[in-house]
């Protein structure tokens, strides 16, 4: 009898649709694992685990918070957690089963009876294990840290390895150890205090140490960690809570805390007084309000396809990617594109360096910095699915950076605006392996990042769309715009007019694939095309006539985007192309040399769609597609996106099967292909996730367009988020929508259903 747990689960036939639909979508394995690349993902947003079992039958919990930075910068690992359970019903069990419920966000072990259940509270900095057993049984639970001496920067320490941001140049601070505090009678506690710092030697290689003053430390005496405990549970000694007795009914607690500008003492007060409020919330009203939590958020909306075991992988990795979304960004900082909250290792020995083959838990390849070309892919399909509460951390990291890079621009360049280079720091500057050490200039050493940096002209276009979508005039006025002014104010202030009044952009560069010499590079000419008439549109008690009058004259003083003829059927690499060659968009003005596999020229399409299906100009823009010299289609290759703007129907189908079947070597296959970032590659399931969108629908001002690059061999069920507080939701079966629901139903007029190819 499991009176209690059985009460707490919800019958699947009380589901809503959307949490019906992906709770087909539920992984169960029957065996049990047998390391950390054995894992599940859970997670609330800002807290998450990696999952697994290993054949003795023990659980572990690798245990992961979105703000928990070290002195040196490096987001890591919180601890891991063993639990032991004597005797154990899974070892030898010939019914064992391991589920992830994506439904409820919750990780169900079972055999027979015995059933165990692995969640994080979606409402609180929590996570509980719960168990009902078949015969009564013991809880041990240790915790095991593997940041347990000082580490030398200078000399080679598995902390040392995945901080790209510094070029393998020593620091001038250690890496200081976790502290496990004295046990109290029934927990266990331990947290990473910061101590020293890296920021103001960032500030100082920058050339930037007058701001330090303004701009406090989010490092220096940072304290982050844990405490666990539960009923009839008592510690042994610092690193082991045991039950007093055995018993049917188990349960392990884990409350998390972090804090700025503290000390170790009053973190721990402050985390025994959080955790005592969330513990007075039963665990059975605060399940029932995760179940909630959860049914709400996967009815926002949905996209379920069926017609073909390929259609079937794409509808599940839409829903996977949406999941460790849902898992890892609403903390206070956005989802890292290389790995997320979900890395993996091992603990190594202290002499050595974590590398991408043999690493510790906190190891990501390409480091802890934010990439903007990267982590934007992440972001965009949140838009549709009205996943505002994700959206929200990507955002406001760059609107807290903003008085920073106004006073750096001010520093630099002695004018107005803001700009941000496309690698930085999450509180807002280049990273110093792309600034340089003892770099005498402001001149970014790294000439793949040395002028990049139209990805803020992305953020905008993103912020725009959810304006449009939520209709927040709050949103608008208080981020929107500030932001959009200062970075529009940067292109206007920092570029000269040449004799025809025309901005010219150079030095510049063309995104990382043609760098140095690029002039008046497509992207942020695309960018500017694209934002500017939106900003001018928004209503005006959102905007001041200066602000306007700045849109207004920087959009007509942006000069035209470069055309050109093809070489061969292709993008000339370099010069003209063929008297007779196809006329096509190039990526700049003028270019060199390709550095990197990212055609510029089609940003036109996607991210700022100037071009696409029912727009002028379409078969310009499809043959500018047909020449790139850069197919890419899984990691963050953009062929799948560009190609349902651009209404190829075929080509955007086969990139979707491409995006979500890029599986990784983990067992939770979900966990993306390293490919040219980290495991898991969530721009890769990003870039999936809009080009499904994309090819389902696709919105232009008021006009709502369905099918325009949807396969006649697929068939969806589909409810997905549009302008104007509206949600689209339907059925597709042979090129045709039926059961159409249209909310507000004063909305359907906008709907154009275009033939399906």
């Amino acid at each position: 009898m499991l009176p209690l747990f059985a009460s707490c689960l919800c019958a699947l036939g009380g589901l809503d649709t959307g949490s019906r639909l992906v709770s087909e979508n539920d992984v169960t394995w029957t065996t049990l694992g047998e390391n950390e690349n054995d894992s599940m993902p859970i997670g609330n947003g800002d807290i998450a685990a990696n999952v697994w079992t290993e054949q003795n039958g023990d659980l572990m919990l690798l245990v992961a918070k979105s703000d928990a930075w070290t002195e040196t910068g490096k987001i890591v690992k919180l601890g891991r957690l063993r639990i032991k359970l004597s005797p154990n019903p899974f070892v030898g069990a010939s019914n064992f089963s391991q589920t992830l419920k994506l439904e409820d966000g919750a990780i169900e072990i079972q055999s027979g009876e015995n059933v165990l259940r692995v969640w994080i509270d979606a409402n609180h900095p929590a996570m509980h294990v719960e168990g009902h057993l078949a015969i009564p049984a013991t809880l041990q639970a240790n915790l095991e840290l593997w940041r347990t001496n000082v580490d030398s920067s200078s000399s080679p320490s598995p902390q040392r390895g995945g901080l790209f941001e510094f070029g393998g140049h020593p620091l001038p601070i250690d890496f200081e150890p976790d502290t496990v505090l004295p046990a109290g009678a029934d927990g266990l506690t331990w947290c990473h205090y910061n101590i020293v710092s890296i920021y103001p030697t960032v500030f100082q290689q920058e050339h930037l140490e007058s701001l330090l003053s303004k701009y406090p430390d989010p490092y220096l005496h940072r304290c982050f960690g844990a405490t666990i405990t539960g009923p009839g549970l008592v510690a042994s000694d610092d690193h082991t809570l045991k039950s007093s007795s055995p018993d049917k009914y188990i349960r392990l607690d884990l409350y998390t805390l972090t804090e700025e500008n503290t000390s170790p003492q009053t973190w721990e007060s402050d985390l025994k007084t959080l955790a005592g409020k969330i513990h007075r919330v039963s665990l059975r009203k605060a399940w029932a309000e995760h179940q909630q939590w959860w049914d709400v958020f996967w009815n926002r909306s949905w996209i379920h396809v069926e017609g073909s075991s390929d259609a079937t992988n794409v509808s599940q990795g839409h829903v996977m990617q949406r999941y460790m979304m849902a898992c890892s960004s609403r903390g206070p900082q956005p989802a890292k594109f290389n790995g997320g909250l979900f890395t993996v290792g091992h603990d190594m020995p202290e002499n050595k360096d974590s590398s991408n083959e043999n690493h510790n838990p906190d190891f990501r390849a390409w480091g802890s910095s934010y990439w903007n070309q990267n982590n934007r892919l992440l972001y965009w399909p949140l838009i549709a699915t009205g996943d505002e509460d994700l959206l929200q951390p990507w955002y406001q990291m760059y609107l807290d950076a903003l008085p920073l890079a106004e006073d750096r621009t001010r520093l630099y360049y002695h004018h107005g605006g803001a700009a941000y280079v496309e690698t930085m720091y999450y509180w807002g500057l280049p990273n110093l392996n792309d600034f340089g050490w003892d770099n005498p200039t402001n001149v970014l050493v790294s000439e793949w990042m040395r002028y990049h940096i139209q990805g803020t002209l992305e953020v905008i276009a993103q912020m725009l769309d959810t304006y449009d979508y939520t209709q927040d005039a709050d949103f608008a006025q208080h981020k929107l715009v500030p932001f959009a002014t200062a970075i529009v104010d940067y292109y206007d202030q920092h570029w000269p007019r040449d004799a025809d009044g025309k901005i010219r952009m150079s030095p510049s560069q063309s995104l990382e694939t043609y760098q140095r010499d690029a002039v008046n590079p497509t992207p942020d000419l695309a960018g500017l095309e694209s934002v500017l008439p939106r900003l001018l549109a928004l209503p005006y008690k959102l905007t001041s006539q200066e602000q306007r009058d700045t849109w207004s004259n920087v959009l007509r003083d942006l000069p035209p985007i470069a055309m050109g003829k093809t070489s061969h059927g292709k993008l000339p690499r370099t010069g003209t192309g063929d008297a007779d060659g196809t006329t096509i968009i190039m990526p700049a003005e003028k270019y060199g040399h390709t550095r990197n596999a990212e055609n510029p020229q089609l940003y036109v399409a996607f991210p700022y769609r100037l071009y696409g299906v029912g727009k002028p100009g379409l078969d310009l823009a499809r043959d500018t597609y047909a020449a790139r010299l850069f197919p890419f289609v899984t990691c963050w290759g953009q062929d799948g996106t560009q190609a349902a703007v651009l209404g190829l129907t075929a080509r955007a189908q086969s990139v979707a099967i491409s995006e979500f079947t890029d599986y990784g070597d983990e067992r939770f296959r979900w966990f993306w292909k390293a490919g040219g970032d980290w495991i898991p590659d969530l721009d890769d399931g990003g870039s999936g996730m809009i080009t499904l969108q994309l090819m389902l629908m696709q919105c232009d001002g008021k006009r709502i367009m369905l099918l325009p690059a949807w396969p006649s061999d697929w068939t969806a069920d589909f409810k997905l988020n549009a302008p104007y507080q509206t949600t689209v939701e339907g059925h597709v079966e042979n090129g045709h929508v039926s059961k159409l629901k249209v909310t507000p139903s004063s909305r359907t007029k906008d709907i154009v259903i275009q033939p399906v190819q």
